[in-house]
């Protein structure tokens, strides 16, 4: 046998997984993604791990065939969606760590991955901002912030998802009359190729366009907004806030905010890169957070993830280096 793994790392979202098997030198041994979600709400834990643990399998195979022992892996770190409460990660590290796959086994939500993925230590925070929306931040003392973003009820808005809502909300009194004119009671319906908010309220309700496609009009929420509307152009300035809101409060719940300290963004809506978006988040932030140092995320997660597990296990600062060489190449 070759080297022996220390760490199983795992980053696993709503739509897919992705694990690495890497060696205490930073060597990223093998790698597999799995293209089922992780999603204990809807299927339950142990199925939710189940369909976790044949990617882990894969992985796992692929590091024994090129010769790496995969017996005594020292740590498994797993960032997992729907992970949202500090009771949930312990539930979920439970059931992985009974898999036997590590010695010991530390979840954390995914937005951690995210986070550690932009920083050179475990220091800053950030913000996601995909089909939903959530911000974490972390200090290398092991201090966290975060937030239980499980949407309306824990004071959340935005997200692409949520931001797809809004838009067909306005559009739809706009419409009828209840609500200020907006382009959007035009630019909505034409993305499905339909002539009005009713018809596509209509198509949603019956089915004929899948609910799940309405996370197609964030980007049209864009373009209107883009070409000038107010309604649209108002949507966008209140996502901005939100996400300079979650940062700027992170930042002084972990002392950071009257000091320099990363703000990463990741997640589709930020990585997508929209002048307008990113135009008010960095005057919001300059003004609420003058020394924060904004960036977005391009690493993959799973990075993060490993990069955690190297945090728990302790491995020499060249390690590192050559892991984020790999994902950097």
């Amino acid at each position: 046998m070759g080297v022996t793994a220390s760490v199983l790392a795992i980053d696993a979202g709503n739509s897919k997984a992705d694990v690495a098997v890497v060696g205490p030198d930073g060597t990223v041994l093998a790698s597999a993604r799995g293209h089922h979600g992780f999603q204990p709400p809807k299927v339950g834990i142990d199925r939710a791990v189940d369909l976790l643990a044949d990617t882990v399998g894969e992985a796992l195979g692929r590091a024994r065939d090129r010769g790496a022992s995969t017996d005594a892996i020292e740590h498994v770190s797993a960032c997992l969606a729907n992970a949202d409460l500090p009771v949930e990660e312990a539930e979920l590290s439970a059931a992985l760590h009974a898999r036997g796959w590590g010695r010991t086994t530390r979840v954390r939500n995914d937005t951690f991955a995210i986070l550690r993925a932009g920083v050179d230590e475990p220091r800053g925070v950030a913000v996601v901002c995909g089909a939903g929306i959530n911000c974490v931040g972390m200090l290398p003392d092991g201090r966290t912030a975060r937030y239980p973003a499980i949407g309306k009820i824990s004071g959340d808005w935005g997200g692409g998802q949520g931001m797809a809502e809004e838009s067909l909300w306005h559009a739809a009194r706009a419409e009828d009359g209840r609500g200020e004119p907006t382009a959007l009671a035009r630019t909505l319906p034409e993305h499905f190729g339909l002539d009005s908010v009713y018809a596509l309220i209509e198509a949603l309700h019956r089915g004929t366009v899948p609910y799940s496609r309405t996370h197609e009009l964030t980007p049209v929420l864009f373009a209107t907004s883009a070409a000038g509307d107010p309604v649209a152009r108002y949507l966008v300035r209140r996502l901005a806030q939100e996400i300079v809101s979650m940062s700027t409060v992170a930042l002084d719940r972990l002392g950071l905010l009257d000091e320099e300290a990363p703000v990463l963004l990741g997640g589709g809506v930020l990585a997508a890169r929209h002048p307008e978006l990113d135009a008010h988040i960095t005057a919001m932030t300059a003004a609420k957070a003058p020394k924060a140092v904004l960036s977005v995320v391009t690493a993959p997660p799973v990075l993060g993830a490993a990069l955690l597990g190297f945090d728990h296990t302790g491995v020499p600062a060249e390690a590192h280096a050559r892991l984020r060489a790999h994902y950097a190449g």
